[in-house]
């Protein structure tokens, strides 16, 4: 059975910090540390009543750690933290670490896939596709359900044309494309971005303020510091939580309806 977008949504009360443990940070404006990946960040919170929290939640911006706010497993987290195979232990033994850290590396890259593939079958005007996106939809799940030696890279290269096909679909007639494009910190107010792709890229800084971006493809596009003050993206395609939290948005900007 495949999920739903409401599963794809972290719940970190039922991980033990794996997003505090398995990626690296290096210096930058994201992070205030260099961290091994492995290694848990040493503001983890290890005591049993700490419950593998972040004991600096409500002040990271302050703290160096911006990257932590936007950052996003897709569920990977609680998936593989109750899996029945990890039941009772968690990273802290030795004896599961390895295969734990690797099924979150998996399951999180997996579920991300998910996401956009239950988006194209929610909104693809074409029934030969959904059938499609269905039927792959449900191999993800299956890899994701047993991520032992799945070759994730497989299933993204016959994911990308497929998307890439749905969004056609979607965006006809479709706009202008800048998919790859470069356009950090440019003033893209007076641009026509309806049913454009943007898929790709770097939108570090730009200036979106106003511009519809109905039926826009978002899909992999760097959205971090990009000012989305009072514009419609309502109707975007393939937006993230991510993106939506490391843009820049206010009270009269139209967001897509996602699970929180």
């Amino acid at each position: 059975m495949s999920p739903s977008r409401a599963d794809l949504v972290a719940d970190c009360s039922r991980c033990v910090g794996l997003c505090c443990v398995v990626p690296a940070f290096a210096p930058s404006a994201d992070f205030a540390l260099d961290k091994p990946a492995g290694v848990p960040c040493p503001h983890l919170g290890l005591h049993p009543a700490e419950h593998f929290g972040c004991t600096i939640h409500t002040e990271l911006p302050e703290r160096g750690f911006a990257g932590c706010t936007v950052y996003d497993c897709f569920g990977a987290g609680q998936r593989v933290a109750q899996a029945p195979s990890y039941a009772g232990h968690d990273w802290r033994d030795p004896d599961v670490r390895p295969a734990m850290f690797a099924d979150f590396e998996v399951v999180e890259r997996l579920h991300e896939l998910q996401w956009y593939l239950l988006e194209a079958v929610e909104r693809c005007p074409d029934p030969a596709l959904v059938d499609e996106a269905e039927g792959l939809l449900e191999q993800v799940e299956r890899a994701a359900a047993s991520p032992r030696d799945v070759e994730v890279v497989r299933l993204q290269l016959r994911a990308d044309p497929l998307l890439g096909e749905v969004s056609d679909a979607v965006r006809e007639p479709a706009g202008v494309d800048l998919r790859g494009h470069d356009l950090a910190g440019q003033d893209l107010r007076g641009h026509d971005l309806v049913a454009a792709t943007l898929r790709g890229a770097v939108l570090l800084g730009a200036d979106l303020r106003g511009v519809d971006l109905t039926g826009t493809d978002l899909l992999g596009a760097d959205l971090r510091g990009a000012d989305l003050r009072g514009a419609d993206a309502s109707g975007a395609l393939f937006w993230t939580r991510l993106q939506l939290r490391a843009a820049r948005t206010d009270t009269t900007t139209r967001l897509p309806d996602l699970p929180a």
